[in-house]
């Protein structure tokens, strides 16, 4: 007990004279929290639009507006010609065009039908494909509100009608930022625990006090506690900045237990500080760890489904997301955020995680060797 008290001492004089670190643990995390969840905007608005009016007639006029006052799209462009809009998009100066047919208004009063073609520049899929979405939700719209206006529904509709309405539990107002800053902030745990901790044992074999440490009488076990304690105290840290800046600047405040939050993440962090002390028995040099963090880390941040769901992944990819860490974190913190689930909901996340934790460590001892 001795032992491991004058180590968590060397550790913490390291780390607090160290004063890029502390900039790193401290300043960095809050930085990202308040930079990313803006960056990562799942709303899509501000679509550049250019639209090629044939017919200028009041329909036309109408379905326009409908475009430029939903708040989705920017008008940018009126052309002339077919030709001429898809010149707009090549020069990136729209992303849709809107292609309103010659004799459009005379078509639908006739035959109550007319065609429109949209156009969507897809080097950017995403945007492609929601832009293309939200247009056909704003030509069904205008649709309906013309059979509004020429068919007067008798008291009895002979056709049967279906009344859908909504609910959206958790996040009634579909704000994407309660749904991206739980995971931003596992993301910012993970990047403490697991980068310092890979840099760790690397920087005692540079400097040469490893050899100094493998000929004491510490045991292997006492010397990855005192690697790992003094960086999962300040990984828990890191976590309540993170919670008081996720409710001071986006007003998110945990619907569930937050005793439970910090026991889930108290055990993730042991599991991902021994995977960074791990790699860090691995490695000879600073470099070579911080290849091996970034390797891993992409792989975590991908696979966790922090931006893409895993719902959406190919089967191979969603097998990998079951060995990897963070993605239960990302999960378990939404569900606490916005769900407020209890420890029942998550006891099989915490059975996975202390797993993690039991395997990672245990490897991590036995990797560390008393030699040079």
């Amino acid at each position: 007990m001795r032992t491991l008290k004058f180590l968590l001492r060397k550790e913490f004089l390291q780390i607090f004279r160290n004063k890029l670190i502390l900039r790193m643990i401290f300043i960095m995390p809050v930085l990202q929290l308040i930079i990313l969840p803006f960056a990562a905007n799942y709303e899509m608005k501000n679509i550049l639009l250019s639209i090629v009016d044939r017919d200028h007639s009041e329909y036309s006029r109408k379905l326009i507006n409908k475009f430029t006052s939903s708040g989705y799209f920017k008008l940018t462009n009126l052309s002339s010609s077919y030709a001429d809009a898809l010149n707009v998009i090549e020069e990136d100066k729209a992303d849709l065009i809107i292609d309103i047919p010659q004799n459009f208004e005379k078509d639908l009063l006739r035959d109550s039908q007319s065609k429109i073609m949209i156009s969507a520049n897809a080097i950017n899929g995403q945007t492609a494909g929601l832009a293309v979405s939200y247009s056909n939700t704003i030509i069904r719209e205008f649709n309906n509100e013309i059979r509004t206006e020429w068919i007067q529904q008798p008291r009895l509709n002979s056709q049967p009608v279906i009344e859908i309405t909504s609910s959206n539990w958790f996040n009634p107002r579909m704000n994407y930022k309660y749904f991206i800053v739980p995971g931003v902030l596992a993301l910012l745990v993970t990047l403490v625990g697991f980068i310092l901790t890979s840099l760790n044992i690397v920087k005692e074999k540079e400097t040469g006090t490893i050899e100094q440490l493998n000929v004491s009488p510490i045991k292997k076990y006492q010397f990855i506690l005192g690697k790992l304690i003094p960086f999962w105290i300040l990984g828990m840290v890191v976590l309540i900045i993170g919670f008081a800046v996720s409710f001071v600047i986006y007003g998110i405040f945990p619907q569930g237990s937050f005793l439970i939050g910090f026991s889930f993440a108290g055990i993730y962090l042991i599991a991902i500080l021994g995977f960074g002390l791990l790699t860090s028995t691995f490695a000879e040099t600073q470099q070579q760890a911080m290849f091996i963090a970034y390797f891993f880390m992409m792989i975590f941040v991908l696979l966790g489904g922090l931006f893409a769901p895993i719902e959406n992944m190919p089967d191979w990819a969603k097998y990998l997301t079951y060995i990897n860490p963070v993605s239960y974190l990302i999960e378990v913190m939404r569900m606490i955020v916005l769900k407020g689930s209890g420890f029942a909901d998550l006891a099989k996340h915490f059975g996975i995680i202390t797993m993690f934790a039991v395997v990672l460590n245990v490897l991590a001892i036995l990797n560390y060797k008393k030699t040079t």
